[in-house]
């Protein structure tokens, strides 16, 4: 039988978050019904809400997300009832061509992310008679939520819920887009432009892969502030005067990285990646936004330079996250660090703002129980 549960929905582009009880069908054959207990709240349901992400409406939010295992459909192998999960934002169903290659962050079975559309062309999500999606066919800011078994990773009891969904998206994308996409090895220097939730985990991945200079481009303050405490090197407000750094520190050789970030990516910030890095030095894009590419031929040709999309930051989810938990266990990576607040619910356009003000690196809903 369907239940109700409580999430938070937006109806159409520009319109702010609103808390409904929707119902939420069985789970059928290869999909789970969880009990959400942490949702992150990532700058790309930001995107969503103000329509500059394409996505069907009315939809519910979320796609950073942690909880328990309360139902399983037929067939279901991943996972048991009772199990603590995240849910990866790209599923990976183990046997498409780029999972059975290694590329899980590109399997097939994430073609429904902009619609929530489940395979067999329905929704689990209901309101007043409307079929409602999930972002990336998950919704984590519903407190129950039906999901695809390939979206669900097992994770050890013992790791906090509001910890362990930062690992769904934000982490690995930063941590990987530095050590999967960009490919940062020892003594390297690496040029970060935007320090929230993705770029702060961008600086530990340089960092762990043995960068000598990580170096943090943000106007925010407190940002900045944060980025040492993630492992930055330097930070500068402004990109001229990081620019600057670079050519003194590298005695003109330039950067050999750049890793893109920001809230929202543009022009400008691309053309100061591109200036940043040196001979065969890579710019790795991970940020989403209306930015384009706009450089002479001779900017790519002359130094060998090299533009590399990246999404999930290359990891494979299946092996990536709970290897990510690892090092957190073992000190090497710091998340409770980024969860700078904590928001019910309700109080999730609040959270938006906080983000947008530069408040957060990042903000993380707890789910409450329903009255």
């Amino acid at each position: 039988m369907s239940m109700i549960t409580r999430a938070a929905i937006c109806r159409e582009p520009g319109r702010p978050w609103e808390i409904a009880d929707i119902r939420v069908d069985d789970p059928k054959t290869n999909e789970v019904r969880i009990k959400f207990m942490a949702a992150g709240m990532c700058h790309s349901d930001d995107h969503v809400q103000k329509g500059d992400a394409p996505m069907r409406f009315p939809v519910v939010g979320g796609h950073e997300g942690a909880g328990i295992v309360e139902a399983v459909g037929p067939a279901v192998t991943r996972v048991k009832v009772g199990d603590h999960v995240v849910c990866s934002f790209i599923p990976a169903c183990g046997s498409c061509r780029y999972c059975s290659t290694g590329r899980q962050n590109l399997c097939d079975a994430g073609l429904n992310a902009a619609t929530g559309m489940f395979a067999d062309g329905t929704f689990r999500f209901h309101l007043d008679g409307e079929d409602l999606g999930g972002l990336c066919v998950l919704g984590t800011f519903a407190r129950y939520a039906v999901v695809s078994e390939f979206s669900v990773i097992p994770i050890a009891e013992d790791i906090p819920f509001d910890i362990a969904s930062l690992v769904a998206c934000g982490v690995p994308t930063g941590w990987g887009s530095a050590v999967y996409a960009a490919g940062v090895r020892a003594g390297e220097t690496v040029v970060v432009y935007g320090a929230g939730g993705v770029g702060s985990n961008a600086v530990q991945g340089a960092r762990y892969a043995g960068a000598k200079n990580v170096v943090v481009v943000d106007p925010v303050p407190f940002k900045r502030e944060m980025a040492e405490v993630f492992g930055a090197t330097h930070t500068f407000a402004d990109a001229a005067k990081a620019h600057d750094f670079v050519v003194e520190t590298t005695w003109g050789e330039l950067a050999d990285h750049a890793i893109i970030t920001v809230g929202v990516l543009h022009d400008e910030v691309i053309e100061h990646a591109l200036n940043v890095v040196g001979k065969s030095g890579q710019v790795t894009v991970t940020a989403v936004g209306n930015g384009s590419l706009d450089a002479h031929p001779g900017m790519l040709i002359g130094f060998q330079r090299r533009v590399q999309g990246a999404i999930f930051g290359g990891c494979n989810p299946l092996h990536d996250v709970p290897r990510l938990l690892g090092l957190y266990r073992s000190g090497d990576l710091k998340l409770d660090e980024l969860i700078t607040r904590r928001y019910r619910l309700e109080d999730v356009n609040q959270g938006y703002h906080d983000m947008l003000d530069g408040k957060n690196v990042r903000g993380v809903i707890i789910h409450e129980e329903q009255s």
